[in-house]
């Protein structure tokens, strides 16, 4: 092959590996590659049996099995600040949500500024989907010296910060319900609203509300059902039960695949159960808020160590096989 041939090929190649990398906005869709990406995915948070930090020993393991389900999306809470775990995630074709949280003593935060750094560093990577800033804070004033405007301008100034660093990527945040006007007014600079979504198990509502006050990108960045009923209810037995959580994930991924014209998909609520949150790491405990009070199905209680569609020891439960048959056999509308 003579020079100029090289040069030719060398710089195909590099506009080759550019192109992966950009993520863009038509509509009210994600586009990857120039083609409409559907969001087939998952919130992946993996703390061991008996531990309260995250790790990825599992995530060979967890990726088979994301594979198998037909997700095609990871959505992070936090950063990863570890290539080899990027690199194993791109490898098994899933993208990644990645989220950065407002205070985390300077920490990739957006209080830092230091949210900046992790973009910098990993912009160019081929597992990136989009940047997230926030989970839920409207639900949180008090974190804002009582006002959720602080927040709101925090989070509008984090995403023209993000799009003078990088512009091959939309930007997002993940918002308690339907965001309200004052959230919409300040924060107009977000490309992609990601909503927290607990509708028992119909979020259909939702879709015909957005579309009506936004022309923007929605996704549900939280929806889901445990595996654990507080109470008997609605035909479904006290204890753990895991054909409540899959009854319920049919429904509500039914629900979202059906209004594609308006929701570009969702990450559902969660990939593994999290010993962590409501008592002994070493054990599994009920625990959450009093039953009937909330719109987790279908009794009211999200019962936190229960969300997973796999077990701590990663056995399938019945709603993996209703996340696998929705995701694999959605057909995607252009």
């Amino acid at each position: 092959m003579n020079k100029c041939l090289c040069i030719a090929f060398l710089l195909i190649c590099f506009a080759c590996g550019q192109k992966e990398n950009v993520v863009s906005i038509s509509g009210r869709k994600i586009v990857v590659n120039d083609s409409a990406f559907l969001i087939k995915g998952i919130c992946y948070h993996p703390v061991p049996k008996g531990s309260n930090s995250r790790n990825f020993e599992s995530l060979d393991r967890d990726l088979v099995l994301m594979n198998e389900a037909g997700i095609n999306t990871i959505r992070l809470y936090s950063p990863v600040d570890d290539k080899e775990v990027l690199d194993k995630i791109h490898e098994a074709r899933i993208k990644i949500i990645v989220g950065f949280g407002y205070n985390q003593d300077g920490h990739f935060d957006i209080l830092s500024g230091s949210f900046a750094d992790y973009i910098i560093k990993y912009k160019s990577h081929p597992a990136i989907l989009f940047w997230e800033l926030g989970n839920e804070y409207n639900y949180h004033p008090n974190w804002f010296k009582g006002d959720i405007k602080n927040w709101y301008m925090a989070l509008n100034g984090a995403v023209l910060k993000v799009k003078e660093i990088d512009d091959n990527h939309p930007v997002a945040t993940a918002h308690g319900e339907l965001p309200d006007s004052l959230a919409l007014s300040i924060c107009n600079d977000i490309d992609i609203w990601g909503m927290n979504v607990y509708r028992w198990d119909d979020p259909t509502g939702i879709f015909g509300k957005w579309k009506s006050i936004s022309k923007k990108p929605m996704y549900l960045s939280e929806a889901g059902a445990d595996s654990y009923m507080t109470i008997s209810k609605s035909g479904y037995e006290q204890g753990e039960n895991q054909k409540a959580q899959a009854d319920a994930t049919r429904k509500i991924l039914k629900s979202t695949f059906g209004n594609q014209e308006v929701c570009a998909g969702l990450t559902l609520f969660a990939f593994v159960d999290e010993f962590w949150k409501a008592g002994n790491p070493d054990t599994q405990d009920p625990g959450g808020w009093a039953p009937n009070s909330s719109g987790v199905p279908y009794d009211g209680a999200p019962n936190e160590e229960y969300w997973g569609i796999v077990d701590i020891e990663r056995n399938k439960k019945e709603a993996f096989q209703v996340v696998k048959e929705q995701y694999l056999n959605v057909k995607e509308t252009n």
